[in-house]
């Protein structure tokens, strides 16, 4: 198999909302959206968006876009954990590592849509985690978002990666990767062929204050990484692989972006995809941009995501300006 996620999975519920208020810094930063408390608060609709998560949206992406793909994960023996692994299926991502699990729930998020921007509730149940038995090795594992019950699993990644060094791996951290320290992840990032985060979180990861970003891939590379991506919101993505420094701007949007829920990893497990394609960094790093683009022009994660064909349709249509250039 070409490309392996392993994450956790869960249902998003989207609530649009109608009525809201939202206050940020003077630098349009540290934003709040803020309702009455104890009233009744109207919202436009709701929308059940199964099979979503940072390394399911990888997954998904990966399928859609001619690799073979397959997902490592938890549900629940109940009506949603059904309706993931009918979704996975119909998207051509093998589901034989999903682990089904009686007396632990799906996972459940409620994601409050307001303007373009959201704020997502979340809980992880506690499932085991472990490296499934029989695990075929394939050419990319992406490791992303996990529950907090998780830390042994890495280690165990950690040595099987050791045992299989045809695998490569990807890895996005989530909140809880965050949390664990660059420290207590010391062998896993060393372990890292690609490793790819957003500004605020390389700051954080790296337990230091506003950095420029060309610091930031490099002490990025230090811990481990072969190859770095640091995106950067409206100011675009950075990418080094040790030898050259690579920036790429956002793709223009098509028209107003409708949800940004997602668009993170389908920049990230783009270029990753790409690379597994056999794509020199530079390309790959064009491929990005358009499918988060594409995402946020719909509601949830995955409905954006792009084939091959169109993606490679809105590159070869892309204005003058959209270019990857070093920096």
């Amino acid at each position: 198999m070409d490309f392996i996620a392993i994450g956790d999975t869960t249902v998003d519920e989207f609530i649009k909302l109608e009525e809201a208020e939202i206050h940020c810094d003077v630098n349009n930063e540290a934003c709040t959206i803020s309702m009455k408390w104890g009233d009744k608060i109207p919202y436009e609709y709701s929308e059940l968006v199964p099979g979503v998560g940072n390394a399911a949206n990888a997954a998904v992406a990966a399928a859609r876009l001619g690799l073979s793909a397959g997902f490592v994960s938890n549900v629940g023996h109940d009506r949603y954990g059904e309706e993931i692994l009918a979704m996975f299926t119909k998207e051509g991502v093998a589901t034989r590592y999903i682990a089904v699990n009686d007396g632990l729930p799906t996972n459940h998020h409620y994601v409050l849509m307001y303007n373009a921007e959201r704020t997502i509730l979340i809980k992880h149940q506690a499932y085991p985690y472990f490296i499934p038995e029989g695990f075929t090795p394939p050419k990319w594992i992406y490791l992303s978002s996990t529950g907090e019950n998780a830390e042994a699993f890495h280690d165990d990644l950690v040595v099987w990666l050791a045992a299989h060094p045809e695998t490569k791996l990807a890895f996005q951290p989530g909140t809880f990767q965050m949390s664990m320290g660059k420290e207590r992840l010391a062998k896993l990032y060393a372990a890292t062929e690609f490793f790819a985060c957003n500004k605020e979180e390389a700051e954080r990861i790296l337990e230091l204050g506003e950095t420029d970003v060309k610091t930031l891939l490099a002490k990025m590379h230090e811990l481990g990484p072969k190859t770095v991506l640091i995106t950067d919101g409206p100011n675009g993505a950075y990418a080094s692989d040790g030898t050259d420094l690579l920036t790429v701007p956002m793709y223009p949007d098509v028209k107003p972006p409708i949800d940004r829920t997602g668009a993170g990893d389908a920049m990230t497990s783009t270029v990753v995809i790409a690379l597994a394609l056999g794509k020199p960094l530079a390309e790959a790093l064009a491929w990005g941009p358009v499918n988060s683009m594409s995402v946020v022009q719909e509601v949830g994660a995955q409905k954006g995501l792009l084939s091959r064909e169109k993606l490679e349709a809105y590159i070869a249509a892309a204005p003058a300006g959209y270019t990857v250039t070093p920096f």
